[in-house]
């Protein structure tokens, strides 16, 4: 089987249903596991016993389709703002890879239907509250795979709001189908909500923290800053990966500088932490992002169900389900993309400040202008809110199923939340891209290190030089589309420089 990596997520999971289509026999072989066990008469849960508090409860044969049908339709419980178009489909194809693996006893009618939602890009509808986490993201998993049985919500065509799934099935020349033993419940049971929120948030961060670096570069040149704290000697006697990466990062971007040539012997000693202390606070999030992708990597790869089907006839109920490995990670992901941000705002402050032959608020007439003033506070609101939204969501646990699901994880805030963290995050990054941008002007007709130029034409291809006030909010989000584009850093490494 495939396995899946965040850096190319999309076509490693696109290779894993190619396979899948091709070949189910890992469903089929444990799907043979299932059909046995029923036939010993022996209590399976949730294959012929209930779910969570009942599971001691037998189910006759003759209700097991019932069963499996009901638990898709009293879990569909899900509230608020719908998950993301773009993370649903996500979750629907992390679903499929999951069960592709052969532990989960799925039908193969059922996984067959999972497959043609996705090759007809039949998108559910999801809310996105409702999960704790623990015993799988259960509501949304359910309203995900409410389509498969022809109930339930799914994306209209334009991605503008939900349309009944029956007619999406139809236009698709689809029916719906009968669940079967074991379904249901191998469908909701799972850490696919999460994961597909983490997956999605890390693939971003991964070039964010790039656009990060050569943001701070740009600002480092336009304020004049020092080269000193970059050397290489500081950072190889505190050997953090991340400080590492991030000091080499800034080295290559100045190379070449006239700027930094002009004011050597200015005699400033040091600069504020903002510039001076990039490396290391960049580099912590580096390192930080590092272990949520692997967390997430490991997670995407894994088997979440329960009970878990095994060669050899083995039914085992375990907890796989549970959300603490994601939760923690996640939360951590958020702390460390929000202090990205943190940083940032602070060399944006800097920026307006007038040092060093720079105009106060970055424009030459102000007064009647107000500059760059107010962008600074649309930064600083969002790297408040992030300081609420980085609280740990992984702290907290309230006993569900009147009690035997007695520790959850809230994982599944952890990741609604890192979103959240992310969406700020970028828009604060581009606060500075637009100021770091305009300071960069003052420059001339000196040059800055020839990937801090090459980085500086590329905003000036979307974005130009403002010399009085304007609406600026269209300009905030072309600079939010560079940085999550990668584009900097795309056209640091067109020049041949190498970035971590």
């Amino acid at each position: 089987m495939t396995q899946i990596r965040i850096p190319t997520l999309h076509q490693d999971l696109n290779t894993s249903l190619t396979t899948l289509r091709a070949d189910d026999a890992p469903v089929a072989s444990s799907r043979q596991v299932v059909e046995a066990a029923l036939n010993t008469g022996r209590a399976h849960y949730g294959i012929n016993t209930g779910f969570g508090a009942l599971a001691n409860t037998s189910i006759p044969a003759a209700q097991l389709a019932e069963l499996q049908r009901n638990i898709l339709l009293s879990h569909a419980c899900g509230t608020g703002d719908p998950v993301p178009p773009e993370i649903t489909r996500l979750m629907l194809q992390l679903k499929i890879h999951a069960l592709g693996l052969g532990y989960s006893g799925i039908s193969r009618e059922t996984f067959g239907q999972l497959l043609a939602l996705d090759a007809h890009g039949i998108v559910p509808f999801v809310p996105s509250r409702g999960s704790v986490g623990a015993s799988g993201d259960l509501a949304p998993l359910a309203h995900l795979c409410l389509p498969l049985i022809g109930r339930g919500e799914v994306w209209d065509e334009a991605r503008r709001g939900p349309a009944p799934a029956g007619p999406a099935l139809d236009a698709a020349g689809l029916a719906p189908i009968d669940l079967q033993a074991k379904d249901g419940l191998a469908l909701i049971n799972g850490t696919q909500l999460m994961a597909a929120y983490g997956a999605f948030v890390l693939e971003r961060s991964l070039v964010l923290r790039r656009e990060a670096d050569v943001l701070a570069a740009m600002s480092l040149e336009a304020l004049q800053g020092s080269a000193a704290p970059f050397d290489e000697r500081v950072h190889a006697i505190r050997p953090h990966t991340g400080q590492g990466q991030v000091a080499a990062n800034i080295r290559a971007l100045l190379e070449g500088s006239e700027i930094l040539e002009s004011h050597r012997d200015c005699g400033k000693v040091q600069d504020p932490y903002c510039l001076r202390c990039v490396p290391q606070v960049h580099g912590a999030s580096r390192d930080a992002l590092d272990y949520a992708v692997g967390v997430v990597e490991t997670e995407l790869n894994s088997v979440t169900d329960n009970p878990l089907v095994f060669e050899g006839g083995d039914i085992i109920s375990g907890g796989n389900f549970h959300g603490q490995p994601l939760a923690l990670a996640l939360d951590f992901a958020a702390l460390a993309l929000a202090e990205l941000a943190s940083i940032s705002e602070r060399r944006t402050y800097l920026l307006l400040e007038g040092h060093d032959g720079l105009p106060k608020l970055l424009m030459e007439d102000t007064g009647v202008n107000s500059g760059f003033m107010i962008p600074q506070y649309t930064a600083a609101a969002l790297v408040s809110e992030n300081k609420v939204l980085c609280h740990p969501a992984c702290v907290d646990s309230i006993p569900t199923s009147l009690g035997q699901e007695d520790h959850v994880s809230m994982g599944s805030i952890s990741a609604l939340k890192l979103l959240g963290v992310l969406r700020n995050v970028e828009q604060v990054l581009a606060v500075e891209l637009l100021t770091t941008a305009q300071a960069l002007d003052f420059r001339t007709p000196l040059k800055p290190g020839s990937g801090v130029h090459r980085a500086h034409q590329r905003v000036r291809e979307d974005v130009v030089h403002a010399v009085r006030d304007y609406e600026v909010r269209g300009d905030l989000e072309r600079c939010a589309r560079i940085l999550r584009d990668g584009a900097l850093a795309t056209a640091v490494t067109a020049g041949g420089l190498d970035l971590a």
